[in-house]
């Protein structure tokens, strides 16, 4: 599928001669030819797109030597890279390779692994590797398919090779080799000729370092990137990172700012045209966790705040803030996780801790009047109006996998949307009312769980029905989309990943 904002970054970057020197590479440290190419190649950082253009000559990465363009950090331990890739112009060399490289040594017959997309015939996508100094290269084959999407992974000596055609899932091979603790990791191209320049694009790069295997939920976090991405060309940008945990954005009504919370329990404004954040007036609310809506006239926001015995209880106040924030659900009847403004602002729906069982429930903003909606033993979550408030979408593990589910607003007729491997959670509806977005969990979890630092996706399907597309490949989880987060025109979500 042909992106449009990538091609338009394409463009630009084309403008830059080969010799240019660029000394912001963004996520990387350095860049240079391994091998000593005849004609020398390049990369360039685009700090607006946030692309990475290479320009390479270079004879081969295969056999017993290596020639081609790298741009790298060091990185010691595990790691996952990901990036969506697009080579410029059909090529001369069927063999022109771009992709993930780790590597020992910046010499050319360094052992190394890497993810290779070949640019033509044959379309070979693999992992290759060179097990020690000066050996003869190996690979092993996915498919043949010309990824758009690729993504390498190291844990301990084992590493995987991802790549997928944008919309679908990924396909994996993978590899046991020992490399150094700390290699040289970043991205590459090869014109497989080395009388030739061949030129790439790499978009949607992200460099993730996992947290401990023995760190705690809730407890322990790495760093988060607040993101937003057009859906209909799955380009991406980041636009504020931190090195704790910020979670779940909502985009306001006048589309000019995001709200999020903190792990810490405390509600930021994000403005957009100035790209900082600010804290949120919740008065005595400040351990609020990251359950917060906006109503949809965008004069009112709602929050969970912990009171009592660490009990979920829902607020509102207004959207610029409150010292004394307007109590709407009781901690005396359990948990509420909120999660949706009924379209007249009359309602909240939320799930509800209720008699020993997780369901929906809706609540009258005026009287504090609860309503059952849903009443299953099995957990029912993630309840968001439709923006004609005829309908309730929700999450439901009631048939074994958490799968997405409509009813309609008073609770009756509910009805399976999706129907696949994955656990399904979060739907959320376009204020245009035509799509939905949500998060796909790995199969292997408790369906009954949205846990932090996964390998999820971003799926788009239309809100009439129809097959669901993968529009996001995404390092993340709990945090990430838990809340409502279209821009107010339904062509971008903005959501958190982790790195």
């Amino acid at each position: 599928m042909k992106k449009i904002l990538l091609l338009m970054a394409i463009k630009s970057l084309l403008s830059v001669p080969i010799s240019a020197q660029e000394t912001d590479l963004g996520m990387f440290e350095q860049h240079g030819d391994i091998g000593n190419p005849s004609l020398k190649g390049n990369t360039v950082y685009n700090k607006k797109d946030q692309t990475y253009l290479l320009s390479a000559a270079g004879k081969n990465i295969w056999a017993k030597e290596d020639q081609f363009q790298f741009c790298w950090k060091k990185i010691k331990g595990d790691f996952i890279i990901k990036a969506t890739v697009h080579f410029i112009g059909e090529g001369v060399a069927g063999h022109r390779k771009l992709g993930i490289m780790a590597r020992d040594k910046l010499t050319s017959d360094s052992r190394y692994v890497d993810g290779a997309f070949h640019g033509g015939e044959p379309l070979n996508t693999s992992l290759q590797y060179r097990l020690s100094d000066g050996d003869t290269t190996g690979q092993i084959i996915i498919s043949s398919i010309h990824p758009t999407e690729i993504e390498l992974e190291r844990t301990g000596n084992k590493f995987t090779f991802s790549a997928a055609v944008y919309g679908e899932p990924y396909r994996s091979v993978a590899k046991e080799m020992n490399l150094n603790d700390e290699v040289y990791v970043g991205l590459y191209l090869c014109s497989h000729i080395d009388t030739v320049i061949e030129q790439a694009v790499f978009s949607n790069v992200r460099i993730i370092i996992p947290p401990a295997k023995s760190y705690q939920p809730y407890r322990d976090y790495i760093g988060s990137h607040l993101e937003v991405m057009n859906v209909e060309t799955g380009l991406r940008k980041i636009l504020y990172s931190v090195p704790g945990s910020i979670q779940c954005p909502n985009w306001s009504r006048d589309g000019k700012f995001l709200i999020h919370n903190s792990a810490e329990g405390l509600i930021y404004k994000h403005d957009l045209k100035t790209n900082t954040s600010s804290q949120l007036n919740t008065g005595f609310a400040i351990n609020n966790n990251n359950d917060h809506v906006i109503s949809f006239d965008g004069k009112k926001i709602a929050i969970s705040n912990y009171t009592g015995d660490h009990i979920s209880t829902i607020y509102t106040l207004p959207i610029t803030g409150s010292d004394n924030p307007t109590k709407i659900t009781s901690e005396d009847r359990g948990h509420s996780y909120l999660h949706s403004f009924s379209p007249d602002g009359k309602k909240i729906i939320f799930t509800g801790q209720r008699n020993g069982q997780w369901d929906i429930w809706s609540v009258d903003v005026n009287t504090k009047k609860e309503i059952n909606l849903t009443n299953n033993p099995t957990l029912d979550d993630g309840s968001e109006y439709t923006p004609d408030g005829k309908s309730i979408y929700f999450n439901s593990v009631r048939t074994g996998t958490m799968q997405i589910w409509r009813m309609k607003a008073d609770g009756s007729d509910p009805e399976q949307i999706t129907f696949d491997e994955y656990n399904n959670w979060f739907p959320h509806i376009s204020p245009n009312g035509k799509w939905i977005v949500y998060i796909a969990f790995p199969k292997e979890i408790d369906p009954t769980t949205h846990p932090f630092y996964q390998k999820v996706y971003i799926k788009l399907m239309p809100a009439s029905g129809g097959f669901p597309k993968i529009i996001g490949y995404l390092y993340g989880g709990q945090g990430s989309m838990n809340v409502p987060s279209w821009s107010p025109d339904s062509k971008k979500i903005a959501f958190i990943s982790n790195k």
